[in-house]
């Protein structure tokens, strides 16, 4: 067997599992879904962080991860259909919002102690780490329940096919009548025609959960094309920070794919603009 079929395989195995247990995951239960979330902001912010100590920063890990973690509980907790925010809760509520500030000021005391160059730096990446990924995921636990009055969870599962259709077709044109690029200097492979390609398959796409999940096929559309655009700049952003890095891959979670980041760059860049959108718009 050679090794690019090999690798292939392994890509493959690795999708079809990972597109199982997310499914499973965002359908099983508001927990389950949670849980995810969770897994991927702690699994992102660690592969950024691991990113900016290739270029000589020193960020902190644990307060940054602990940070992140709880942007996502608070959230969560606010829009759970299980979680009452009243009495005791809501102490715990207001708690976790107190401690959440307090982490975020704490970087720059712990900060005095670490005796590293650059501290402004350090706290500066520290921070981004949890904008760059604990935020967008955390939006995404509002997405069941912008649309619709109740918790429905096809609505974050037609919104991640509208990312893999965007995907899926601009590989697909882009490899077979791709010639003018896109953004050479961060992504080669990319081209016009591609990213052209993926915007129709991502409208289709979107199209066809308006459909099947209800509301105006018109505005299914629009979050469609908003998703496909700013997930194509999520890719390139991602790529960015991974060539200022020098590395391929932001990590090896996900055989044959890479990290974290490198599977939902388009989500952490989408995410607020879909948000935004679903919650003016829809």
């Amino acid at each position: 067997m050679s090794e690019k079929l090999k690798n292939l395989l392994v890509r493959t195995a690795s999708a079809i599992v990972l597109g199982v247990v997310m499914l499973g995951a965002i359908i099983w239960s508001q927990w389950t879904y949670g849980m995810l979330l969770a897994l991927l902001t702690a699994s992102g912010i660690l592969e950024f962080y691991t990113l900016a100590e290739k270029q000589k920063y020193v960020p902190q890990r644990f307060l940054g991860i602990m940070a992140g973690l709880l942007l996502l509980v608070l959230n969560f907790a606010f829009v759970s259909e299980d979680i009452s925010i009243s009495g005791e809760f809501r102490l715990l509520f207001e708690a976790g919002l107190a401690l959440l500030l307090l982490l975020a000021f704490g970087m720059f005391i712990y900060e005095l102690w670490r005796r590293h160059e650059s501290p402004v730096a350090n706290i500066a990446v520290t921070i981004m780490g949890v904008f760059y990924v604990a935020v967008p995921i955390s939006l995404l636990c509002y997405f069941p329940i912008l649309i619709t009055e109740s918790w429905n969870s096809w609505i974050i599962v037609g919104y991640l096919f509208i990312i893999w259709a965007n995907d899926v077709f601009a590989y697909l044109v882009g490899m077979t009548c791709g010639r003018h690029r896109l953004f050479e200097r961060l992504s080669p492979k990319k081209s016009w025609e591609g990213f052209f390609g993926g915007l129709v398959g991502a409208v289709a796409f979107g199209v066809i959960a308006g459909h099947l999940l209800g509301g105006s096929l018109w505005a299914w559309g629009g979050l469609a094309l908003i998703t496909a655009v700013t997930g194509v700049l999520g890719d390139l952003v991602e790529s960015m920070f991974k060539r200022a890095a020098d590395v391929k891959d932001s990590g090896e979670l996900i055989p044959g794919h890479g990290g974290v980041l490198d599977r939902f760059d388009a989500v952490l860049l989408s995410a607020p603009f879909a948000f935004v959108y679903m919650y003016f718009v829809m």
